[in-house]
């Protein structure tokens, strides 16, 4: 049961816009994250849930 006030996150299998590269980031990333094959970035943190700036594929639980 979730607590008043706090967000859940969760994991996401992304596909990189440029090459299609498919790789797992975090929704509530603190940092960029980037493509691990052509460096595309594929987060951008913004003080809570993450900009994801790719295909999201598949919510992970």
């Amino acid at each position: 049961m979730a607590i008043a006030g706090t967000h859940k996150s969760n994991f996401l299998k992304v596909k990189c816009l440029d090459c299609g590269n498919q790789q797992t980031v975090f929704d509530h990333a603190a940092s960029n994250v980037q493509c691990i094959i052509c460096g595309k970035t594929l987060v951008k943190p913004k003080g809570g849930k993450s900009e994801i700036v790719a295909q999201i594929i598949e919510v992970l639980d």
